[in-house]
């Protein structure tokens, strides 16, 4: 059969990127530490050649279906490689947004509850070398410092959504897990989001932020601060959805060893 795709084209325009999108598939995310299964949205593309008409997506598809049916982020360059060969390109970008979940305890009630994060693995290749970033975004708890300190009794607080983006090498692919990552997030702020929790506590926790407040600011500097220590480039954004304003609080970093 003629294959139109690998037909020459001659305007002579590269493309930089080109592929799909939107395409939910079942796999498992499993890096040695956490391992769940569940349905993922996915893009494929790929840099096009000026002289080439077009990309074969059914071969993207199949990329998808044989090299990341269970994920394993350390083993990401792999797959990326794989289908730079399979799809005759100069680059590949493979990006998969999948839920992630994991148990939490309630501080007085020892009530068990899940919280759901939000993550993304963005794995890029070409002549330049390979990086693969890790993305995590969750919910805290954050309660003003200004708020306290003006107030007779009581502050306002919200609840905070983080994203911390984490970016290795095809060396060091997954330099920080999705679970310390997780541990990280839900360790700043004022005090931790869980779904389930009883009156003992809701107080715990509600003594727990006023002890503890913390500026957006505050919270991006606290998490851009550990992951230096360990070496590692990455970026931090921070979000309050403010309870008292009509307007959000927001703050980001970049960081690069």
């Amino acid at each position: 059969m003629h294959d139109i795709q690998n037909e020459p084209d001659g305007r002579g325009i590269a493309i930089d990127e080109v592929g799909i999108s939107g395409l939910r598939y079942p796999l498992t995310f499993d890096d040695g530490h956490t391992r769940q299964q569940g349905i993922a949205e996915i893009s494929v593309t790929v840099a096009l050649q000026a002289d080439r008409r077009g990309t074969h997506m059914s071969r993207m598809i199949a990329l998808v279906h044989e090299d990341v049916a269970t994920l394993t982020p350390q083993e990401l360059p792999l797959a990326l490689k794989r289908g730079l060969t399979l799809l005759d390109a100069p680059a590949l970008t493979l990006t998969l947004a999948l839920p992630l979940a994991t148990p939490v305890t309630a501080p007085a009630s020892q009530q068990e509850s899940w919280q759901t994060h939000d993550i993304i693995l963005t794995g890029r290749i070409d002549t330049n070398g390979c990086t693969v970033t890790t993305a995590v975004t969750t919910h805290v708890t954050s309660l003003c410092p200004c708020s306290k300190a003006i107030s007779d009794y009581g502050a306002h607080n919200q609840r905070s959504e983080i994203t911390l983006h984490v970016t290795g090498t095809a060396d060091t692919p997954y330099p920080l897990p999705v679970h310390e990552m997780i541990d990280l997030l839900r360790n700043t702020g004022s005090a931790p989001v869980i779904p389930l929790i009883k009156r003992p506590d809701e107080r715990v926790i509600t003594m727990q932020a006023y002890d503890h407040p913390v500026f957006v600011e505050d919270i991006i500097r606290d998490i851009s601060h550990v992951c230096r220590q360990k070496g590692i480039s990455h970026t931090v954004r921070a979000k309050n959805l403010e309870s008292i304003h009509s307007h959000d609080a927001i703050a980001a970093l970049t960081y690069t060893c």
